[in-house]
């Protein structure tokens, strides 16, 4: 590990001047994905700003009905458990607990998960030179190579590496609305235009500026966010990362389709909002038959490659049963 300095901010201005006086300073939080990345040399942070004592940790009702906030520094096992969530966004309680171990969960963050590095082989290991989210301009080691877990959606011929987050999926199905603070002052994020695709900038994940910090997440208020459900399938039932995952949200009555909300994850560099396949939805009557057609519909741009065609398929069927799980709701 290389050497770095280490400062603990007692206030949100204290912590934003330092990273903006210092473009390698990075915030300290659980520091789950960081120092791991860390430890294997991929991030080199020449200073680190501890975040943890900041008042930033509360869930709570938004004035006027207007949703919930979730404080930055509010731990995963804290939001997965917490009434507010349960109750009006149990997709979201449900993305979390199926993240991780219970241990991780219990130190991770919210505004940590949001900035998750993706995943791929070949960003994670230096040994293997050709990165172009580690360094740009060297290739795409995963392209020609074992890519089972990457992308079916929106990579490039610069990435194909996929998003590793769940509660980033049910985020993007709710709309979540992402709150950061800078020396320059405070802006709003919609949870759509946080993370980027990799286009030709692969190393860039987020549109977070370097000396912005992320302060709280706010859900609007969606009432039939009381019908969701998160679906995750991996290779193991516990602390495994998705092949694929869905959130889904929907609004029936009378066995019809007035609204819904759908996210894909592990197909793409960021949660995929599936708006194809919530469009194709609208108006149609709940069942196999709709589910399977906006499937088709939202996966019709899909690219496999060597090792992870398969994850085409997969993707149609995980949304046509997540899907059915909500319709069956009462």
């Amino acid at each position: 590990m290389n050497p770095f300095s280490y400062t603990r901010a007692t206030d949100p201005q204290q912590a934003t001047q330092a990273t903006a006086t210092n473009a390698s300073a990075k915030f300290l939080a659980g520091g789950t994905n960081l120092i791991d990345l860390m430890k294997m040399g991929v991030e080199r942070p020449t200073q680190l700003v501890d975040v943890n004592r900041l008042s930033l940790a509360q869930i709570e009702e938004l004035p006027n009905g207007c949703g919930v906030r979730i404080g930055a520094l509010a731990r995963n096992s804290d939001v997965a458990q917490h009434p507010l969530i349960v109750q009006r966004y149990p997709v979201l309680s449900q993305a979390l607990l199926a993240g991780a171990s219970p241990q991780l969960r219990n130190l991770a963050t919210t505004g940590g998960n949001l900035l998750q590095r993706t995943r791929c082989y070949y960003f994670y290991d230096p040994a293997f030179p050709q990165c172009n989210k580690r360094n740009p301009g060297s290739g795409c080691g995963a392209l020609n190579g074992f890519n089972r877990i990457h992308a079916i959606l929106g990579q490039s011929e610069q990435c194909i590496a996929t998003n590793p987050s769940d509660m980033n999926v049910a985020l993007a199905a709710l709309d979540a609305v992402v709150q950061v603070q800078s020396a320059k002052g405070t802006r709003s994020i919609p949870i759509a235009d946080f993370h980027r695709l990799p286009g030709d900038t692969p190393n860039v994940d987020t549109n977070l500026q370097a000396d912005e910090l992320i302060t709280a997440v706010d859900l609007p208020a969606i009432p039939f966010a009381t019908r969701s459900h998160y679906l995750k399938v991996r290779d193991r039932a516990s602390y495994a990362f998705a092949l694929v995952s869905v959130a889904v949200a929907l609004d029936v009555q009378n066995g019809r389709i007035n609204a819904a909300r759908v996210a894909l994850g592990g197909v793409a560099h960021k949660a995929w909002r599936a708006q194809k396949a919530e469009a194709a939805l609208v108006g149609k009557t709940a069942g196999e038959k709709a589910f399977r057609a906006a499937a088709e519909t939202e996966l019709a741009a899909a690219k496999g490659y060597k090792h992870n065609s398969f994850k085409i398929e997969l993707a149609k069927r995980a949304m046509v049963r997540a899907l059915s799980t909500v319709a069956q709701m009462t």
